[in-house]
């Protein structure tokens, strides 16, 4: 099992957002976007406040996924 920030990134596009917007208009971290691109883990309480500021629930940022049928 694996876990996948794929949800985060559709989330993302459906709320008409980007990665600027998310850096220099939200105060998202470089670090935390580069993280969220390549599936490396994040806190919990950084995934809290991620939906906060998305106002969006967990699942819509992240979720497990079988490594072997990905």
């Amino acid at each position: 099992m694996k876990i996948s920030y794929a949800p985060f990134w559709k989330t993302l596009k459906q709320k008409g957002l980007n990665q600027y917007v998310l850096i220099n208009k939200m105060g998202v971290r470089n670090s935390l976007v580069h993280k969220l691109r390549h599936d490396l883990d994040i806190r919990l309480t950084t995934l809290a406040d991620l939906c906060e500021k998305l106002e969006c629930r967990i699942e819509d940022i992240v979720e497990v996924v079988d490594d072997n049928h990905s």
